[in-house]
């Protein structure tokens, strides 16, 4: 992506500039945090296709995230393939028996008991996508040479954040999923040793009879995660 010769500074006059007055500015605010109350993990997936070009558009929109130097340290692996989405479900769930069998300690599995969850996950199977985010440790310059990544987990988790938000936006629901630990990831997907999986998202409709934990629908009211200074 980078060439040494041409890291030097211009500028560029601010492009896609908005003068919002401060009622539509408190009307698009209050509209966005009323939709995003709308998104829920799901785990039961329908049948129902999600065609490739939406996935495409979702992806394309997280890597407009803003990332440190600009590095846009984040590959993304899209997965429709059958075969694929099996593989990583038997890689995941030997994890998680792991996990649920006495790697993780005894307050994380009382933690966990209001989800729900368990070392089933027949959503990595169901969904008609997953989407494999990974990190990117180092570039390379255009001739091969490294160049080292900045913020990388600070600029992956808001291109995922970025990445969630478009889907919801684009009517699809989702599920992050992050077996420990994630190794198999990169080998199944033929990755690059620069890379490091950071998390699976299930992608697509919900089951009719899809269900969440009551426990999801309770969030921090304002006063608990907001300080004016």
């Amino acid at each position: 992506m980078f060439s040494k010769d041409a890291l030097e500074y211009t500028q560029l006059p601010l492009p896609d500039r908005q003068d919002l007055d401060d009622a539509e500015m408190l009307a698009r605010a209050e509209h966005y945090r009323d939709f995003m109350a709308t998104r829920h993990t799901v785990r039961d997936y329908s049948t129902r296709p999600v065609a490739q070009d939406v996935i495409e558009a979702c992806i394309a929109a997280a890597g407009t995230a803003p990332s440190g130097a600009n590095h846009q340290p984040w590959h993304f692996v899209a997965i429709k393939d059958p075969a694929a989405k099996k593989a990583i479900r038997d890689a995941a769930e030997e994890e998680e028996r792991k996990f649920y069998a006495g790697g993780a300690s005894d307050e994380w599995i009382k933690a966990l008991e209001p989800i729900g969850t368990n070392d089933h996950k027949p959503h990595l199977e169901d969904a008609p996508w997953l989407i494999v985010v990974f990190a990117q440790r180092y570039g390379t310059f255009d001739d091969g040479t490294r160049y080292k990544n900045y913020y990388v987990p600070e600029s992956v988790g808001i291109a995922t954040g970025m990445l969630l938000t478009a889907l919801h936006t684009a009517g699809l629901v989702t599920l992050t999923h992050t077996p420990n630990p994630m190794k198999f990831l990169g080998e199944l997907l033929d990755r690059p040793d620069s890379e490091k999986a950071t998390m699976i998202i299930a992608v697509g409709h919900a089951a009719e009879d899809a269900t969440i934990p009551s426990v999801a629908k309770i969030k921090k009211p304002l006063s608990e995660i907001l300080t004016v200074r």
